[in-house]
């Protein structure tokens, strides 16, 4: 059973005895109930028990070229460029492929279109002047009931959709066969 994935963090915070009082009982009260945090809470102790419990050598000195190294990883950098930024920023997005290859395919279908756009452009004045207008649609008439006009009709607007289906909700509607099972009986017979 796995842990809550909002207590994993509380529960190694507790294990160390760093959780404030008030939400340290928050948890307890939690664990009480769900075997999964417990459980996570019973391996998280048993390292903290190891690690505390393991010796260190009062020897062990670290060399100056390790002191010196985290020294200048520490050191505040000067703010960067606005171009250095870009520049970090696409080099981090173009090595992952997932963000890249849409971004390539848009870049190079929009390329595409301004190229040919801009060779034909009488050829596109052309096409505008003889495009026809496309009247919009009456939505004071019932429109067939189904999902794809429902939708068109609320992106336009929800008054007209809730005007629309109280329109058709008030319909009378012709009856609806009523199939029983002799019904249904004679109909396998016939076939």
């Amino acid at each position: 059973m796995k842990p809550c994935s909002k207590n994993r963090k509380l529960i190694a915070w507790l294990a160390l005895d760093a959780l404030e009082v008030r939400r340290a009982r928050q948890l307890r009260a939690h664990l009480e109930t769900c075997e999964g945090c417990r459980r996570y809470l019973e391996e998280i102790s048993n390292v903290t028990d190891r690690l505390t419990a393991a010796e260190t050598a009062p020897d062990i000195q670290a060399s100056e070229s390790f002191h010196q190294r985290v020294a200048s990883k520490l050191r505040v950098e000067k703010p960067n460029s606005f171009g250095e930024i870009v520049a970090a920023f696409f080099r981090g997005t173009m090595l992952n492929w997932r963000v890249a290859l849409p971004a390539g395919a848009a870049l190079v279908v929009t390329i595409v279109a301004f190229a040919t756009l801009q060779k034909h452009p009488e050829a596109s004045s052309r096409t505008q002047s003889q495009a026809h207008t496309v009247p919009a649609p009456n939505w004071n008439t019932d429109l067939p009931p189904t999902i794809a006009n429902y939708q068109m009709v609320a992106n336009r607007s929800l008054e007209q959709l809730d005007d629309l289906l109280t329109r058709q909700g008030n319909r009378n509607l012709p009856p609806a066969p009523i199939y029983t099972a002799s019904t249904l009986a004679a109909a396998n017979a016939s076939d």
